[in-house]
């Protein structure tokens, strides 16, 4: 899998990784520029955010605790108001993916500093790109400014994450690893990142399952999300993600679960173009690395079918057109009828297929 030619331009994020490193929250803000702090959250979070505003003193300059999954718009612009009322010239973000998601949304928006206490594995907070859904539809932008500026990984902050969560948050985090494998603008380095992150998360989540509070386990993931987060803001993502983001913007699926889903049936549709890739994966995750992520979801009791998320069956044909919608690389060309078929195993909670293409249907790069 050599790239003997590449481009690679790090993330300009400041990243504090350990246990109790919240403890420098307040430092971390003041130097990255933030004189008045909005702290934001989920509603299931709002304890930990009050928590965290308190620790913040003057700097903090209010709470918004509605963030919702899919970083829907209509929720974005109340938060805007508080933000504004508020005068906040930055925003703390205290959670996962739909927290980080509303501060991103903010600061695309307003051009405001973000600092972010990750407490799931969901790696958005390494990523300059930006997921947002109005109308029944999730449309995704990238740019430096929606960038965070500080990441500060506590562990601490994950000893309680539910093991249901933490399962399918980890496998959510390998799926941004797998596509930077066969990421059209990958390279060594990336790569490396990607199979020393994936190696962690295989390795530490049946730990995390059997001792939800042991702190080396905990440690492990949350090193592993952190690559896998930079992969995912580093590289072009493919098929899977194009899925997850047509399952969850257009039909309500939650996030994680879904990435742990559809996961081992986008990455056996692309496993013929990819041989290199699945060499690689091989050692971590058996000789049929597609086979292998859906045993180990099953064995570590993640849900393992699109209709036990919800997803009606006569929604396949309309996730398929959408999915088929607009174009994006990927190193399988998209068949519709093959894609169809793809999307039925998962809503059944099949094995994963892969089926041999010719060699003129794989496509290096795609419009």
């Amino acid at each position: 899998m050599p790239r003997n030619s590449f481009r690679f331009g790090p993330l300009p994020a400041r990243v504090l990784f350990g246990a109790g490193t919240r403890a420098a929250l307040a430092e971390e803000a003041r130097a990255a520029g933030i004189h008045r702090a909005l702290v934001l959250s989920t509603p299931q979070q709002a304890g930990l955010a009050e928590t965290v505003a308190q620790g913040l003193g003057d700097m903090a300059a209010g709470l918004f605790s509605g963030a919702a999954m899919h970083t829907p718009v209509d929720v974005t612009l109340t938060a805007l108001e508080a933000l504004t009322d508020a005068g906040a010239d930055g925003v703390i973000a205290v959670g996962g993916g739909s927290t980080i998601g509303l501060a991103k949304a903010l600061a695309a928006r307003t051009g405001v500093v973000q600092v972010v206490l990750p407490t799931t594995y969901a790696g958005s907070e390494m990523t300059p790109i930006l997921g947002e859904t109005e109308n029944g539809q999730k449309t995704t932008r990238s740019g430096p400014e929606i960038q965070p500026e500080v990441v500060i990984y506590d562990v601490d902050l994950t000893l309680s994450l539910p093991v249901a969560m933490s399962v399918t948050s980890g496998i959510n985090a390998i799926a941004h690893a797998v596509e930077a494998l066969y990421a059209t603008n990958g390279n060594p380095v990336i790569d490396a990142l990607a199979l020393e992150g994936i190696g962690a998360l295989v390795g530490t989540l049946p730990a995390i399952v059997a001792d939800p509070t042991g702190v080396a386990g905990r440690e492990r993931a949350l090193y592993g999300a952190w690559l896998c987060g930079t992969c995912l803001g580093s590289v072009g993502m493919a098929l899977h993600h194009k899925l997850c983001h047509v399952l969850g913007g257009s039909f309500g699926l939650p996030h994680a679960e879904t990435h742990t889903v559809v996961l081992p049936h986008a990455l056996a549709y692309n496993a013929p173009a990819v041989p290199g890739v699945i060499a690689a994966l091989a050692p971590i995750l058996g000789d049929d690395p597609a086979a292998g992520l859906q045993v180990l979801a099953q064995r570590l009791g993640a849900p393992h079918s699109l209709r036990d998320l919800g997803l009606a069956e006569d929604a396949i044909d309309r996730a398929t057109a959408l999915a088929m919608q607009a174009r994006y690389p990927n190193p399988r060309a998209l068949e519709e009828t093959a894609v169809r078929a793809m999307l039925a195993r998962a809503w059944a909670g099949e094995a994963p297929l892969s089926e041999p293409i010719s060699e003129t249907a794989i496509s290096e790069v795609m419009a």
